[in-house]
């Protein structure tokens, strides 16, 4: 997955609209780096500081997907989101070639690891007066 910052997508719109697009393009928005599902867990666990977290590959099928979505408990994957993990969600080298990416917007894009202390600091166990070690 390309995670990619929301504030990033709405200047992009926001040059579309003021006419900085190229008319009829389809615009492939992506974050900077390229992670796993299992890298993009690991930074929302250790951010807030939760410590070791055990993860379990789960082959994604249908079966899987409709015993996800009705499991109990705050997991739950629906049959189309196991679909949309199935393939890679990032941008495509023919639309890094063509500037039809948020650099060719003339957009840096952050980091999931610049933006996401921002939003996760109240998950940790005294919020933003947690003591950062030296």
């Amino acid at each position: 997955m390309q995670p990619v910052y929301v504030s990033d997508v709405a200047t992009a719109v926001a040059g579309a609209v003021d006419g900085k697009t190229k008319q009829g393009a389809i615009y492939e928005l992506g974050g900077p780096e390229v992670l796993t599902m299992r890298e993009i867990m690991e930074i929302i666990l250790r951010i807030p500081g939760a410590g070791a977290c055990c993860f379990a590959a789960v082959r994604a099928g249908k079966t899987s997907s409709v015993v996800a979505a009705v499991r109990a408990g705050p997991l739950k994957l629906t049959p189309d989101q196991v679909v949309l993990l199935q393939s890679d969600n990032v941008v495509s080298p023919a639309a890094k070639a063509a500037e039809l990416t948020l650099e060719g917007l003339g957009i840096t894009p952050d980091s999931l690891e610049a933006i996401a202390p921002q939003y996760l600091w109240r998950f940790r166990r005294t919020g933003q007066f947690q003591h950062k070690g030296a």
